[in-house]
């Protein structure tokens, strides 16, 4: 059990990884979730042919949700990495970590039951937080925006895919929503006016910089812990998963040095935040 446990931190380290890679990959945030979409999604249908279950294409009534919610994941991306590019990799990391807390607010409204009590108040928390590092940080502002609009994002496609996963496999589930992300981020690009001869043009360092994004940081460790669900609980996945904000940040001081650009103030309204995520884990497990 501790091998499990010892692979599941490692698979969040190395998410927490990600935005590094954001950073270091010159491509602006729409080509970098486009590319990095074309890169995943054969992967993922080569894993799902592993498994023979390539010919199970999701029945009509689960199209809609699945196209949804890899429209969400798409542009959900596309707000992470873009709030990197006009920012930091830690002001972004910061925003992002309210998902977790988004996701109690939002949960309730798809799940029709009644927001408690201690899920208010983690919120209000929260809400501090973001507000003590938002009035240290104005010159990060659109970094902090967008950080939270991907995290409000994660927070809705998060609950409706767990809805979706009593219907349909996980492997499926995230093997079509990328795709039909994919499908139709490229219809907007392509109405927008995106694609040209530039938003092709990958050299050869941002090639392995998405080479390392999509595979290394992605499709691998996906595979892997669509494996450790059968050996670790759900609520331990999740509670886990929260440190995945706290490496990328630790990743970015020792790579970026970007403890030197951030105030006192940033560490307390972190600190805030985590509190209440974890708080709000310790609650759930106590009154669930």
């Amino acid at each position: 059990m501790i091998r499990y446990f010892l692979i599941l931190h490692f698979i969040v380290f190395v998410w927490g990884f990600t935005p590094v890679l954001g950073r270091y990959i010159t491509l602006d945030a729409w080509q970098l979730v486009w590319w990095r979409l074309t890169m995943i999604v054969p992967v993922l249908f080569g894993y799902l042919y592993f498994q023979k279950k390539a010919d199970a294409f999701p029945q009509r009534k689960h199209l809609f949700k699945m196209v949804l919610i890899g429209s969400l994941i798409a542009f959900h991306w596309v707000c992470f990495y873009g709030a990197i590019k006009v920012s930091n990799i830690s002001i972004t990391m910061a925003a992002f970590s309210s998902a977790t807390l988004f996701t109690s607010i939002i949960e309730p409204v798809f799940y029709k039951r009644k927001i408690k009590v201690y899920e208010l108040l983690l919120g209000i928390l929260v809400m501090i937080g973001i507000s003590i590092i938002f009035s240290l940080s104005l010159e990060y502002k659109w970094g902090l925006i967008l950080g939270l609009l991907a995290a409000v994002l994660s927070s809705v496609f998060s609950v409706l895919n767990s809805l979706l996963a009593r219907e349909v496999s996980s492997v499926q589930i995230s093997t079509y929503e990328l795709f039909f992300g994919w499908i139709v981020l490229s219809i907007f690009l392509y109405v927008g006016g995106y694609f040209n001869g530039h938003f092709f043009k990958v050299d050869s360092t941002n090639f392995i910089g998405l080479s390392l994004l999509s595979y290394v940081c992605t499709a691998i460790p996906f595979i892997v812990a669509i494996d450790l669900t059968r050996h670790i609980s759900p609520y331990t996945i999740n509670l886990t998963v929260n440190l995945e904000s706290i490496y990328g940040i630790i990743w970015a001081m020792l790579i970026y040095k970007e403890n030197k650009y951030l105030h006192f103030g940033f560490y307390v309204g972190l600190l805030l935040i985590l509190l209440s995520i974890f708080l709000n884990a310790y609650f759930k497990k106590r009154y669930s």
